[in-house]
């Protein structure tokens, strides 16, 4: 009972609706100020008082991709806020991470773009022309994701002896889970950015390069860690539930985030193609699970 008290406490102090939005002004703060100094330093560099040679110091446009990566840091954090509440919203926070980084990637392409008669012959254009679709289409099939999750009257489910137990140990449990993620989440991140500062003390431009290549200093490790917790979910789903569908949908999940991890791997077309194909398997899952639970419902007495 000690126990149970010290991790509501511990979820209210971390994961609590005030904590959330104390951080919530505090990235946006971060992702103002780093914005303005992005383009201070670009104006810096156009001036010739810094000598930088890349593109992405030389073009303001460019400069909207440093706010949206402490943007998605928040975003991040969301995705553990929502882990105890709703697996599915959890994994629709997954989606739109990656349709964040998706759309932040085009803020960088386009600093490389070239508008000439050989645009689908030009990688960085053929690049650009790959996000931008892929974004919209990324942003459809989330839409369609959220809109089939269906909400639950858990009020009425916890009136029932069985199945109530069952679903209060499972958001115990969710909450153990995202209160042990805030640290690693931490670590991580933390990692990533003196893995940074070390290669720009080092070497400027390459620092340089190395941030707009964040995503596999940050999130590609931050996926592979979701993927054992997706799998995690998944075991612990045998202990509250033996029902088919739900078990397939978990599972859905997590190969679902395991695409979303090989898309960091990849590159050009093939990675906006697993990115895609994760969204939408994770979709298609949640769908066809939704019909099989409205014909259970439909059954029941």
């Amino acid at each position: 009972m000690q126990g149970i008290r010290s991790i509501k406490k511990s979820f209210i102090m971390l994961l609590s609706e005030r904590t959330k939005d104390a951080t919530e002004r505090v990235i946006l703060k971060i992702a103002i100020l780093s914005y303005l100094l992005h383009l201070f330093i670009i104006f810096l560099n156009v001036q010739g008082l810094l000598h930088f040679e890349q593109e992405f110091l030389k073009n303001p446009i460019a400069a909207i991709y440093t706010p949206f990566s402490f943007i998605l840091v928040y975003e991040v954090f969301l995705l553990i806020y929502f882990l105890p509440k709703s697996i599915t919203e959890y994994i629709g926070k997954q989606y739109e991470i990656i349709t964040l980084i998706v759309i932040r990637r085009i803020f960088k392409d386009i600093t490389y773009v070239e508008l000439k008669s050989d645009w689908f012959f030009n990688e960085h254009d053929l690049q650009f022309t790959f996000d931008v679709a892929t974004s919209l289409i990324l942003f459809f099939i989330i839409y369609l994701f959220y809109k089939s999750i269906k909400k639950r009257d858990y009020d009425a489910i916890e009136k029932s002896d069985k199945e109530g137990q069952n679903i209060k140990q499972f958001v115990l449990l969710k909450r153990y889970m995202a209160i042990a993620l805030i640290p690693i989440f931490l670590i991580i991140a933390s990692y990533a950015f003196i893995h940074w500062g070390m290669i720009t003390y080092r070497d400027h431009s390459n620092g340089i390069l190395e941030f707009s290549k964040i995503n596999n200093i940050f999130f590609e490790e931050f996926f592979t860690v979701l993927i054992g917790v997706d799998v995690l979910l998944l075991l612990a789903s045998f202990f509250y539930s033996d029902k088919f569908y739900k078990i397939i949908r978990n599972s859905g999940f997590v190969l679902s985030t395991i695409l979303i991890k090989l898309s960091f791997l990849s590159t050009g077309l093939v990675s906006n193609i697993l990115i895609i194909s994760s969204v939408l398997f994770g979709y298609l899952i949640l769908l066809i699970h939704n019909l099989f639970e409205k014909d259970a419902e439909s059954k029941s007495p």
